[in-house]
């Protein structure tokens, strides 16, 4: 077995768990077991061949046992089991935006649904309506679940899944002599919150073209090659992930990489603005129509200063405006990660966190940041741990004592992420929310409520005066969890009006606000911020997604409470809560 049928096997086996009923803690290991060897970029098979499986980060002994049975022998025997309980076909009934695992099992043990095509048949039928908790809406709903997800398909990768593979590959390709430059390509480079698959280039002497592609189609992380030329090979990872590899010159470096990140429409505007100018703009070069040499652009920059342009960031580049606002003069200068001083969204111990309140500081210090506010999760949240009123005061004291020992340079903000709960109240009083120094609500649970419900309570979260953030506003998990039905344009609105923030949530699960509704949250004059939801302090390296998502949709420092120095921060949560 390979890793991605290791993982497939794991997550197949999560979700039954959860469909079967089985506790929580049991259902992520197996989930993370998943996430892990998926992302690994080496062939599980060495692993195990080192005897090193429990180095891998989330497998223990137990899981370690079930992956040397899979590689030993191609099966788990404890899937095989639970398969005769819970049949594997209920786990693509799960991809339906608003089918969780209780319904799985209903539809499962009252109508005898097993598959997609099944489940299309009785709501079809007028079967589904009838079932507790449904009714004729929620089936017409599911239907159109069912036809957006043979629209959509489930063959891309998320973002933070193909990124680390990306720069990892690079790294090694950037040792072999005669090569000057690497880059990844298309909408990864794009930062897209998923990719189809991945793109990467690199600049090499016509010498050097050969040990590199040599190289690359004989990587640890390759399963197999589709393809192994002097300048284009093409691979397909461990992972199933297929990766592009292109040798270019570095002279023509410039415009290889611009037409390579693309994005199409991107590319066609671009070409449109040198027709105007007398050139043919490709991949190689401006050719002039008068006849004289071509021009040739070593860097992207000289591109766009061939077309009278300022450099355009490739996070930009959809089409959307970007070259008209550059022509103008008016583009943005949009976020930096170096602009970043704070976090203001994470977990410690006291709730479903791996690392102590000090380690969280001290790890966010040495990333250059001048304060944090450590949220944990609130009561209702039960599986993650979280926290009664009674402990958050006994937290109140640790942070006190942290604080002590980080000294005068950085603080510890008191906060909490505090539960929207289903029935739209919030789950601390307002007496105590009154003492924090940060206050999050998120939506967590309920999320396929109708809309009307939905809203209720992030308007009541919104309009509450002690609530500083709201975060990951829609709630969606990618890539198969939508997220909250929101009317959006009223969030985003109510938002300004009562000084609310909005989380860019940065962890590559999330991206939540998406990138366009950044755009349409700076257009209306929104506060946000961008927060990596750190549950481990290796979490904090989630912080470019963020950005990367903030820069999609055109924020600039100005608008992200991030780079504010701590009393500037400090000023607008008192002023906006007297």
């Amino acid at each position: 077995m390979n890793n991605r049928e290791v993982a497939q096997l794991f997550s197949d086996v999560a979700d039954m768990l959860s469909i079967r009923g089985d506790n929580i803690h049991r259902v992520l290991a197996y989930r993370r077991a998943a996430e892990a060897v998926e992302t690994l970029g080496r062939d599980i098979n060495l692993v195990y061949a080192e005897g090193t499986l429990t180095d891998i980060p989330g497998i223990g002994e137990t899981l370690a046992e079930k992956i040397e049975e899979m590689l030993t022998t191609g099966k788990l025997e404890f899937y095989e089991r639970l398969a005769k309980e819970i049949p594997p076909s209920l786990v693509t009934l799960l991809k339906v935006e608003g089918l969780g695992p209780k319904r799985v099992k209903q539809v499962y043990e009252v109508l005898g649904v097993t598959t997609l095509d099944e489940l299309t048949a009785v709501a079809r039928e007028g079967k589904l309506r009838d079932l507790p908790g449904m009714g004729a809406k929620s089936e017409e709903k599911l239907l159109k679940a069912i036809e957006a997800l043979a629209r959509h398909g489930d063959d891309r990768a998320m973002l933070g899944t193909a990124w680390p593979i990306a720069q990892e590959i690079l790294a090694e390709l950037a040792k072999l002599p005669g090569v000057s430059q690497t880059a990844v390509a298309g909408s990864l480079r794009r930062m897209k919150e998923t990719i189809g698959d991945i793109d990467l280039l690199v600049a090499a002497d016509e010498e050097a073209a050969t040990a590199v592609m040599d190289t690359f189609v004989h990587l640890s992380q390759v399963e197999s090659i589709s393809g192994h030329g002097p300048t284009k090979s093409s691979v397909t990872l461990v992972n199933g992930l297929q990766v592009d590899l292109r040798v270019l010159p570095a002279a023509r470096w410039g415009t290889l990489l611009s037409y390579f990140t693309g994005s199409k429409d991107h590319n066609v505007r671009l070409r449109e603005l040198a027709l105007k100018q007398g050139l043919s703009l490709n991949e190689h070069a401006f050719t002039p129509a008068d006849g004289r040499a071509e021009i040739l652009c070593v860097t992207e920059e000289e591109v766009y200063q061939t077309l009278g342009l300022p450099y355009i960031l490739p996070t930009l580049r959809e089409d959307r405006g970007e070259i008209e606002t550059a022509r103008d003069g008016r583009l943005p200068d949009v976020i930096r990660a170096d602009q970043i001083v704070c976090d203001l969204h994470m977990h410690s111990t006291w709730s479903d966190g791996k690392f102590t309140i000090l380690e969280m500081a001290r790890a966010a210090q040495a990333r250059g940041f001048t304060h944090i506010a450590i949220t944990d999760h609130s009561a209702s949240l039960g599986i993650a741990n979280g926290l009664s009123i009674e402990r958050l005061w006994q937290q109140a004291e640790e942070i006190r004592q942290a604080n002590d020992v980080m000294g005068p340079a950085f603080r510890i903000l008191h906060g909490t992420e505090m539960e929207i709960r289903a029935d739209g109240s919030l789950d601390y009083p307002d007496e105590v929310l009154a003492q924090l120094d940060f206050v999050i609500a998120s939506l967590h649970v309920s999320l396929s409520q109708p809309r009307v419900q939905v809203m209720t309570r992030i308007r009541n979260a919104l309009h509450n005066p002690h609530v500083d953030m709201i975060g990951h506003p829609s709630g969606r998990l990618l890539p198969d969890r939508a997220g909250a039905d929101l009317d959006w344009e009223e969030v985003l609105a109510t938002a300004v009006a009562t000084r609310t923030i909005l989380e860019i949530n940065a962890n590559p699960h999330r991206l939540d606000l998406r990138d366009n509704l950044v755009r349409r949250a700076v257009e209306l004059g929104a506060t946000l911020a961008i927060n990596c939801d750190a549950h481990h302090t290796d979490h904090f390296n989630f912080l470019h997604y963020g950005v990367a998502t903030a820069q999609r949709g055109w924020a600039t420092a100005v608008n992200v409470v991030n780079t504010w120095p701590l009393p500037k921060l400090l000023a607008f949560l008192e002023g906006r809560n007297p």
